[in-house]
């Protein structure tokens, strides 16, 4: 008698098809939940970058109102008479001031010079 016999079977092509249909769709599941995952991270770093942004922008607005501030408060009349003492300046005498209406001839533009003569006026 003659050992056990085995059975040989032919390979199954519809099972080779259905094999490769279905590592197909797996990769492709993977791909696209790699691609989702790739794109949320993505998201999240250019949220960091927009709230980075705009703290930016805030900082820089916070900035430009202290300098305003800074600058009306140099500006200010009282404090540029102030300097102005210190600096040992005062206040012009009623001869030291011209009006304008003195300078200009009648509306056309012209000013006298210290020496009488007449010179048109940048336009």
């Amino acid at each position: 008698m003659t050992g056990p016999q085995r059975l040989h079977r032919e390979p199954d092509p519809r099972a080779r098809r259905i094999l490769v249909a279905a590592l197909t769709a797996a990769a492709l599941l993977v791909g696209g939940a790699l691609t989702v995952v790739g794109m949320r991270v993505q998201q999240v770093q250019l949220a960091y970058r927009l709230d980075e942004a705009r703290a930016q922008q805030a900082r820089a607005q916070g900035n430009v109102r202290q300098l305003e501030i800074e600058v009306a408060t140099l500006r200010s009349p009282a404090r540029v008479e102030a300097r102005a003492r210190r600096l040992g300046l005062s206040p012009p005498g009623r001869d030291q001031m011209r009006l304008a209406h003195e300078y200009v001839a009648g509306g056309t533009r012209l000013a006298a010079t210290r020496w009488g003569r007449i010179e048109a006026l940048a336009k």
